[in-house]
């Protein structure tokens, strides 16, 4: 969610806007009309959210607080690009906290709410066997991050909290950058499976291994090269 405390108010400024320009940005980065590695200017971003400049600027420079674009002077605004190193960076700092998430679990024992959870991972599974359609790539995605959510909300840390979701801000555009792979989605819910599995029967260090070793599986699907690949 959007840390709506966040956004100061600029002297004479009123802060809804700021936010509802911020949401607008955020908003033509996940449905892919401004996409990773664009250089946008603000004026293209006023012209497309019909909002004032002013809480638009405010907006532009929250998304480079939060890492979702780097402001140029006198270039434009460049969303964040899916360079090695940045896809390497958002998807282990994801895997950190996945991890801590998927001990807490395991150790809370039964009556984690995982069931239901794994109970559609294997769904997906079993139409993927069957053939990939599109719905079904979308449906894929929609689950894959329900656990990673999941994994998250088990931290109960607001702290923690806040920067899982600017780094998924982060992931989705990065993820938008490419074509997700039909061949990805069994690996990934297998995956998936095993982490939810060792959680289930209360491994705690089981569960964690199993989170790096999806971490691996993604990063050699980005094509990024790892120590644990």
């Amino acid at each position: 969610m959007i840390n709506r405390a966040a956004f100061k108010k600029p002297k004479g400024q009123d802060p809804l806007l700021a936010d509802q320009a911020f949401l607008a940005f955020r908003d033509l980065l996940f449905n892919g009309e401004v996409r990773a590695g664009q250089m946008v200017s603000v004026a293209e971003l006023v012209e497309r959210s019909g909002l004032p400049l002013a809480p638009v600027r405010e907006a532009v420079k929250h998304a480079e607080s939060v890492g979702l674009v780097r402001i140029l002077p006198k270039r434009g605004v460049l969303v964040i690009e899916p360079t090695p190193d940045t896809v390497q960076a958002c998807f282990h700092l994801r895997c950190m906290l996945d991890q801590e998430g998927a001990r807490v679990l395991a150790e809370r024992g039964p009556g984690n709410g995982l069931d239901a959870l794994r109970d559609e991972h294997a769904a997906v599974r079993a139409q993927a066997l069957e053939g990939i359609t599109p719905k079904l790539q979308r449906w894929a995605m929609d689950v894959d991050w329900k656990m990673h959510l999941t994994l998250a909300d088990a931290l109960d840390n607001e702290l923690a909290a806040r920067v899982y979701a600017s780094n998924h801000d982060r992931i989705t555009v990065l993820q938008l950058s490419r074509r997700f792979l039909p061949e990805r989605i069994i690996p990934a819910m297998d995956e998936h499976l095993v982490i939810m599995d060792a959680i289930l029967e209360g491994q705690q260090s089981g569960s964690m291994e199993a989170v790096r070793r999806h971490f691996a599986g993604t990063m050699r699907w980005w094509g990024v090269e790892t120590p644990a690949s």
